[in-house]
């Protein structure tokens, strides 16, 4: 991988970021909200932080850069891919869960649902990736998909995905200043609100991280032909410390002739990690 100390930086900060606003809002609820619990109270509606942002944004960034991994890349393809897609549907699930509280709380006690922009944003956002998962299910991991629907669907498919990440990080900051301005009153500076305004602070870092990661050329991971070529070509030695050569090799071989590798299905899947 080229600057591979850069993208490990990146990565560190990723990690970190995400880890600790995962930390910073379970502080948030357990402490100076009402805590966790499925009753139809405040307690219930606090999983929708805590689901979002540990379960819906986390896991969704770490499925944008699983690729990018360089200690995946002698993983076979179609293994990473249902990784990938394991990720996303788990991020789906927590994502819905978190939906299911909110309107369990909202009907206990009498409030109206999808009354705020938040709201409306939120729900579409949550449309949109499931549509965004049934489509690359069917257009990725069946083996029976044309490879040419394969390669008409990857520029949305890439565009849709940081997209909707994107997304709902401002989603996710636009609910969290509105359950501050709806429960704080702003005569001081409380606590609260500033614990809970640098976890948005972590929360854009981690987005930025993700977003630096999946979109950085040199380290997208090569095609199998190119880490195949690689490891016949270097007789079997350790390829985990791959350098600029293989960028090189890379180049060689689209510019070569192997134009019926090209062709398959791993290779146009490649043009998005």
């Amino acid at each position: 991988m080229e600057n591979f100390r850069h993208f490990l930086v990146a990565l560190f900060a990723a990690a970190a970021a995400g880890f600790v606003t995962i930390i910073f809002v379970l502080r948030w609820v357990l402490h100076y909200r009402e805590g966790l619990a499925w009753d139809g109270g405040p307690a219930e509606f606090n999983w929708h932080p805590v689901l979002m942002l540990s379960g819906f944004i986390f896991l969704n960034g770490a499925a944008i850069i699983v690729f990018r991994l360089p200690w995946t890349w002698q993983c076979n393809k179609l293994i990473m891919k249902f990784i990938h897609a394991g990720l996303n549907l788990a991020a789906f699930i927590c994502a819905t869960i978190s939906f299911v509280a909110v309107f369990d709380f909202h009907n206990a006690a009498n409030i109206p649902n999808m009354y705020s922009l938040h709201s409306w944003l939120g729900l579409a956002a949550l449309i949109l990736f499931s549509l965004q998962i049934v489509l690359s299910a069917i257009i990725y991991l069946i083996p029976f998909t044309p490879l040419s629907w394969r390669a008409a669907f990857m520029p949305l498919h890439v565009f849709v995905g940081r997209s909707l990440f994107g997304s709902v990080i401002a989603v996710a900051l636009m609910g969290i200043t509105e359950k501050l301005i709806f429960s704080l009153k702003y005569k001081d500076s409380p606590p609260e609100a500033v614990f809970v305004n640098i976890m948005g602070v972590l929360l854009v870092a981690f987005g930025v991280a993700i977003l630096w990661i999946s979109t950085r050329t040199s380290w997208k991971r090569p095609s199998d032909q190119v880490l195949h070529t690689l490891n016949t070509s270097a007789g079997g030695e350790d390829n985990t410390k791959v350098g600029p050569s293989l960028s090189q090799l890379s180049d060689e071989i689209e510019a070569g002739g192997h134009a019926d590798v090209r062709r398959r299905g791993n290779k146009l899947d490649d043009q998005t990690n």
